[in-house]
């Protein structure tokens, strides 16, 4: 299937579920084109076609990192590169999608100073690589300026603080995050599902909250103007975080534990507690982590929960969704399978990941291209304009220049 017939099918799937009447579609589809959109949390397309260079690491029996890296590298710089017909079906993608900006997932999941560089770099060099479509904004100011000139940004945040192996003093450690932060990083996931020096993960069956240091971490990412991220935080650390921190904190992509058992979920205190510091939850757009009837009803109805209880002004989306541009399916060398990644989810990880009755239907109806059919769907369940520019990209927007604030 070609990625067209890809996001022709995603797209008939959603309108199915959605059922909006014509006039909702138009005005919904109108609303998103001229609003700036900011996916909260998410990835720029990659390309799926076939990696020759990971083919020949796995016959030299590579390590799973340089495997990664090679990986990581093709399908975000290298395949642009060489293949011009793919940077044209990037724009395309990006076009149907009607996304103005991303805070880009540009740092490994940890505290690695050397993979956080490694995956910064691909996303820095895909700027410079196409700069007749991609501007990497440093500073919220930039970004209107940029969808004038009909440009996509990328705004840069990381899956875990900046921490070096050898610590030798707590301020020579929380340094790093001064040094990210120049280097256009403008938000920090504190934990990602384990437990590290900051707090605990979502993923932990303890539930302790943030450290002494992560109060020093929250104190520095606030100095320096990095948001502080609490999507794969546990409760405590993330309820913590959200009290200690001076800005607004965030949770880019997360569920309303409410609705959801997942533990990805957050809980109404901790809502309660992000929104008190100024911040917003961002719903994402996986239906395990929804449940619900699974649909992309399911996904809406998170962001009615949020809206109507804490206030429109404290909702996003965060999809953490990219799309492969060269088929639907990676269409060549992919990763190998292998052990979990240490910061990955422990405790039967396959489970963790699914849910009972879950269908490719239900997860291609959410898909990133289907962006302005999320816009239809607020359209659809009552809300304003002037709410909706704020839930597809204004509270986003508002955060990031709060954030920068003295």
């Amino acid at each position: 299937m070609s990625v067209e017939e890809y996001m022709d099918h995603c797209r008939k799937l959603a309108l199915n579920d959605l059922k909006p009447t014509e006039k909702e579609l138009q005005h919904g589809l109108e609303l998103h084109k001229e609003a700036f959109v900011f996916d909260a949390y998410g990835f720029m397309p990659l390309a799926g076609d076939k990696c020759p260079r990971l083919d020949q690491l796995i016959k030299e029996n590579a390590g799973r990192d340089e495997l990664k890296q090679a990986y990581e590298e093709h399908i975000m710089n290298g395949a642009y590169e060489s293949n011009p017909a793919l940077r044209k079906k990037l724009a395309e993608v990006w076009e149907a999608a009607g996304v103005d900006c991303v805070f880009q997932n540009s740092g490994v999941e940890g505290n690695s100073i050397d993979g956080l560089l490694k995956r910064l770099s691909f996303y820095t060099y895909i700027t410079d690589l196409m700069p007749e479509l991609y501007e990497r904004a440093v500073f919220p100011h930039q970004l209107p300026g940029i969808k004038e000139r009909g440009h996509k940004a990328l705004y840069m945040t990381t899956n875990g603080v900046p921490l070096p192996e050898r610590l030798v003093s707590p301020q020579e450690a929380l340094s790093h995050i001064g040094v990210f932060a120049k280097l256009g990083v403008r938000m920090m996931h504190l934990t990602y599902n384990r437990r590290n020096l900051i707090g605990d993960g979502c993923a932990e069956k303890s539930n302790a909250g943030l450290s002494d240091f992560g109060k020093m971490v929250i104190e520095e990412m606030n100095r320096t103007k990095v948001i502080p991220d609490v999507a794969h935080s546990g409760l405590q650390t993330s309820y913590d975080a959200a009290i200690v921190s001076r800005k607004p904190v965030v949770a880019s992509h997360t569920v309303a534990g409410a609705l959801s058992t997942h533990y990805r979920g957050k809980s109404d205190e901790v809502i309660e507690a992000i929104k008190k510091s100024g911040g917003y939850v961002g719903i994402c757009a996986y239906p395990a982590f929804l449940q619900g009837d699974l649909t992309i009803n399911s996904f809406l109805d998170h962001i009615d929960y949020v809206a109507k209880k804490f206030g429109v002004d404290h909702v996003a989306i965060g999809t953490d969704h990219g799309i492969s541009i060269s088929s639907w399916q990676p269409s060549g060398s992919s990763m190998p399978a292998g052990r979990h990644i240490w910061e990955q989810y422990w405790q039967n990880p396959a489970k963790d990941l699914t849910h009972e009755g879950l269908t490719p239907d239900h997860s291609d109806a959410l898909t990133w291209t289907n962006w302005p059919l999320f816009t239809v769907g607020l359209v659809k369940r009552g809300y304003t304009d002037d709410e909706i520019r704020k839930i597809i990209g204004g509270n986003v927007l508002r955060v990031c220049q709060q954030t920068m604030e003295e």
